[in-house]
């Protein structure tokens, strides 16, 4: 997973979570401009991480096969790192559902 990409999602979470307690009410704007960049954003690493998933089964299934150009090595390091981008994302997922229900649980 891409750590500028995690970076940019947690500012924006950030942001939205100030503004829906209300101590960021001039800075309305800022978050309006990355709209479309946050959804292309979590898309982009939505889809990095199904990526290293697969490719860690295959390197998986290849060395249970028998290939010999994959190594035991590579294979828990490809699975461990798909493993960590999982968690990663299920806790931007949870972020993003904090900030949803903080956001739907503020009084106009």
């Amino acid at each position: 997973m891409d750590s500028k990409g995690v970076d940019q999602l947690l500012a924006q979470l950030r942001a939205t979570a100030e503004l829906a307690k209300g101590s960021g009410a001039g800075k309305a704007a800022a978050p309006e401009a990355g709209n479309g960049d946050f959804a292309q954003a979590l898309q982009s690493l939505m889809g990095q991480v199904s990526t290293q998933q697969v490719n860690a089964e295959k390197m998986a299934q290849a060395f249970a096969a028998g290939d010999s150009n994959v190594n035991l090595h590579e294979v828990m390091s490809a699975l461990q790192k798909a493993n960590i981008s999982f968690q990663s994302m299920v806790q931007v997922r949870n972020k993003l559902v904090s900030a949803y229900q903080d956001i739907m649980n503020t009084q106009l």
